[in-house]
């Protein structure tokens, strides 16, 4: 009985809380019909801005839509805040499917100074050896992928330590169960790998074939295990990898 009437009465106060958000929200004016055409494009691009600022991660355009007129373009708002920062230490950009402030390049080493983190970084800096770098690279483009092809890609065992390792960053997740005889668990890469890298999507990930040629990357090398010196681990592969988990 007890436990009925608080769940009762959790109900009703979810109920009110829902009641306010949406009083507030009728009560909002997101049309700005009463302003003249460039007064109310500069109080979305204001608001946006604010928003963007005030928020602790990527704001997407989903979120942004609650605060403009039904007829403003976000792009285009995004486009003429970003032509206002030209000239600040600091740019509005596209990351993890939403939009943040981050500060340019050109200040990583004053910032790194003040604070001992890079520009644009993350409030945790990820210490990634090469080898967990070439990895994560790996698992970017051909996700999902297990530990044994990963192995077999580069000729060498990949340690559940390796793995681990990415996986505490919280740079990969577990992803669906490999169809292979055992099951193993496949590996993909998260939002806070786009994060990291400063990716909007994994579409903007770089060409394998414009790597090859800017010298970043050789794919006979990776093949034939000649880039990373570390990768084994003193385990053995086992049929369903159930322990990365």
């Amino acid at each position: 009985m007890v436990e009925a009437a608080r769940r009762r009465g959790g109900s009703r106060s979810d109920e009110l809380r829902s009641g306010e958000r949406r009083s507030a929200d009728q009560l909002f004016d997101r049309e700005l019909d009463h302003l003249p055409p460039e007064a109310r494009w500069r109080e979305w691009m204001q608001r946006v801005e604010a928003t963007i600022f005030a928020a602790s991660e990527p704001v997407g355009r989903e979120t942004l839509a609650r605060i403009v007129g039904k007829s403003c373009s976000i792009d285009l708002l995004i486009d003429d805040i970003r032509e206002e920062l030209r000239g600040r230490p600091y740019d509005l950009v596209a990351v993890a499917g939403g939009f943040r402030h981050l500060t340019r390049p050109a200040y990583a080493d004053a910032i790194r100074s003040a604070f001992g983190t890079a520009a644009g970084s993350s409030e945790r800096a990820v210490d990634l050896a090469q080898s967990d770098v070439l990895v994560l690279m790996c698992i970017a483009f051909f996700q999902p992928i297990t530990r044994a092809e990963l192995s077999s890609f580069f000729g060498k065992e990949i340690s559940r330590d390796l793995i681990g390792h990415l996986r505490g960053a919280k740079l990969i997740a577990s992803g669906p169960r490999s169809p292979t005889p055992g099951a193993p668990y496949t590996y993909v890469t998260t939002k806070e790998f786009l994060l990291e890298f400063g990716l909007d999507t994994l579409r903007d990930l770089p060409d394998i074939e414009a790597l090859e040629d800017a010298g970043l990357l050789s794919k006979e090398k990776l093949l034939a295990g000649d880039i990373i010196p570390d990768f084994t681990g003193s385990e053995g592969e086992d049929a369903g990898d159930a322990s990365d988990e």
